[in-house]
């Protein structure tokens, strides 16, 4: 383990302070530990912080995170990152349970088939978004992949709820930028979940110091424009 202490006592000082009390325990931005880190392993996925993700990690499990649910977040993560940016992590956190005594594999999370994907997905979409999700899949290929997949094959798991899937699928486009179109329909999703806008603010500030000010002032604005609409 380096000791940044050693090399950067300075920066230390001051990150540590920032990240692990100021933020922490700001007045009305705090949220309990177990949603906390689920935002950051969420938020450290989208920003592709692997080496924090490893510190991060183990504090989280102590915090109260299951190794179910941390697995339901780096599955999750696959559809809105691609496996390509998902797979270290996804090494990682295996690595990391394994060294705690976690037996692999889990238990299984599935409540959907292959027959019966597709359907259930887009239950789950007008779960989240209204009843228009209904007839969106038959919108194109994509769509259709995004019913039966996306939603289909993840977010019909157990493990973590709706309302949890999508305070996650926010913090992993607020954290990867760029998707501000689809971080305003997921904050609007979050939103119909009960997610409020002051929650997902409390979100962003918690994750602020793993992503920095930029994507986090983009974050609000489309917390805004979710809340206008």
């Amino acid at each position: 383990m380096k000791n940044y202490y050693d090399t950067d006592p300075e920066f230390m000082e001051r990150f540590e302070h920032f990240a692990f009390d100021e933020v922490v325990n700001e007045e009305g931005q705090q949220l309990d530990d177990v949603t906390r880190h689920m935002a950051i392993v969420a938020t450290l996925l989208g920003c592709q912080g692997i080496d924090e993700f490893r510190i991060e990690l183990p504090r989280a499990l102590d915090a109260g995170l299951t190794p179910v649910m941390v697995k339901e977040i780096v599955y999750q993560a696959v559809d809105y990152l691609g496996i390509g940016r998902v797979l270290p992590f996804l090494d990682a956190t295996n690595e990391i349970l394994l060294s705690r005594g976690v037996e692999l594999p889990l238990e299984g999370q599935a409540t959907t088939t292959m027959e019966d994907r597709l359907e259930k997905g887009i239950q789950a979409q007008a779960d989240i978004f209204g009843e228009q999700m209904n007839e969106a899949w038959k919108a194109g290929h994509i769509n259709r992949w995004l019913a039966a997949n996306c939603f289909g094959d993840y977010y019909t798991r157990t493990g973590l709820d709706l309302r949890q899937r999508e305070m996650i699928t926010f913090c992993f486009l607020a954290a990867q930028g760029g998707c501000e179109p689809q971080l305003i329909g997921h904050a609007q999703g979050n939103m119909n979940m009960g997610n409020d806008k002051d929650f997902l603010i409390k979100v962003v500030s918690q994750c602020l110091p793993y992503i920095g000010y930029p994507r986090s002032l983009n974050a609000i604005n489309c917390i805004n424009k979710a809340a206008e609409q």
